[in-house]
């Protein structure tokens, strides 16, 4: 990434500053001296195998190893290697979010971990304007998991007629993809040439897993057989070639989707916005304007406030591959004056939920995918419709407080200045005005 001549020359004279050059070019250097133990032994969740991982650690203190301290590690060993312990993050409740879904049906208490305060008072906030207003329609449109592996040839003579070969042989493709899960169904082969670059974008929906591990073993299965096959060899392949948009945000998979792509709307009230949030539906849309003019200034894929927020949240709290909010947290998110109503929409094209594997049995993240009452099969698409709901919330939270000009005061009194013990609201009282940012 280039700098300017003057920022570069303030760096180095901020490193040089009161030193020897040669000093400085000398602990920036590489070193050879021995380098300590390495830390072993990573299926091994013991309390031996934990004490002696910690042994290694020069400044791990008792306190450290006390806090990290978890009484059953082992039910954690399918999910960590070389593990020390758990990190605790507080958990919070928002709701009732009140979510008329093609899938998830009801008034759900949304569980969110997170450490920053204010985020769950924010979406709380939202979620009672939503519920309050009848409820969001979200309904998941699209869904495909993509792995995308990665093909070289000497020529682009002989990658054309791979593809070639590949397209003829797609049904058996399908078939050998499936074979790696009773879960697992083809969609489709996409193919993308680059030169002689092959790239075979593989489509598939996961049941009610996330799906990023049942996707990469049906990639593998399905490369091998084509290089085993084909009469034209790649020089060499990969299982990935970084064309999925795998944990990353892109115009490919905002274009496309990836995981379950989800819409959700809600018709504010007028009155609920005044009473609520204390705004107006005019004043909500004229944010929106000059908001959606920034993201454009700024090049954001899709315009939004703070999907992130919630969805990191969420992920944390339900044993998601909380990595994937990198993609997940691209949409578009509209808000429109009907006459003193509010018509708010989201549109979120990339969320990789699911409801069983990865992190969803772990005790605590199994527990609050229970609260929400969609543990276990047949809940995935139900998830990802309380998640587009949730991050529809947090929309007209923050657009509320900032146009109130509360978004700050907010943070600042309850991220900095918060009492030790708050008294209880008034039962008809407006909530206060919080805003995650």
């Amino acid at each position: 990434m280039p700098i300017s001549s003057r920022h570069a020359a303030q760096t180095l004279s901020s490193l040089l500053t009161g030193q020897d050059p040669r000093a400085v070019v000398a602990r920036l250097a590489a070193r050879d001296e021995p380098v300590p133990p390495t830390v072993r032994g990573a299926d091994d969740c013991s309390p031996q195998a934990v004490a002696a991982r910690l042994a290694l650690v020069p400044h791990a203190s008792a306190i450290a190893a006390e806090t990290l301290a978890e009484p059953d590690l082992g039910r954690y060993v399918r999910n960590i290697e070389y593990a020390i312990g758990t990190v605790r993050l507080p958990v919070g409740l928002a709701g009732p979010l009140r979510v008329n879904g093609a899938s998830a049906q009801g008034d759900f208490y949304v569980p969110l971990a997170t450490s920053e305060a204010a985020l769950v008072a924010s979406y709380h906030r939202g979620a009672t304007v939503v519920s309050q207003s009848g409820g969001c329609t979200a309904v998941v449109i699209n869904e495909r998991m993509t792995r995308a592996p990665g093909f070289v040839f000497d020529t682009l003579v002989d990658a054309g007629g791979f593809v070639q070969w590949v397209l003829e042989h797609k049904l058996r493709l399908a078939t050998i993809a499936e074979s790696t899960s009773r879960h697992l169904r083809f969609r489709d082969i996409r193919v993308s040439i680059e030169g002689n670059h092959v790239y075979l974008l593989l489509d598939v929906t996961t049941g009610d897993a996330a799906g990023q591990n049942m996707v990469t073993i049906a990639a593998q299965a399905v490369a091998e057989f084509a290089v085993a096959n084909a009469p034209v060899k790649p020089v060499r392949w990969y299982v990935e070639a970084n064309h999925s948009g795998d944990k990353k945000a892109s115009a490919q998979s905002f274009l496309t989707g990836r995981g379950r792509s989800v819409v959700a709307e809600a018709l504010v009230p007028g009155d609920v916005l005044a009473r609520r949030l204390r705004v107006s539906a005019a004043q909500m849309e004229d944010y929106w304007h000059i908001s959606s003019v920034g993201g454009v200034l700024s090049g954001t894929l899709g315009v939004q406030g703070h999907y992130a927020n919630g969805l990191a949240a969420l992920y944390l709290a339900t044993g998601q591959d909380v990595a994937c909010v990198s993609e997940s947290a691209v949409g578009v998110t509209r808000l429109e004056a009907q006459r003193d109503a509010l018509y708010a929409a989201v549109t979120l094209p990339n969320l990789v939920v699911g409801t069983v594997g990865g992190g969803t049995g772990l005790p605590s993240q199994r527990a609050c995918l229970e609260i929400l009452g969609l543990a276990g099969e047949g809940h995935a698409n139900a998830l990802a419709e309380v998640a587009a709901a949730l991050a529809l919330a947090g929309e007209l939270s923050i657009v509320a407080a900032i146009i109130g000009n509360e978004f700050t005061s907010a943070h600042r009194r309850l991220a900095r200045h918060r009492a030790v013990t708050m008294p209880p609201a008034a039962p008809d009282a407006p909530p206060a005005p919080p805003a995650a940012g």
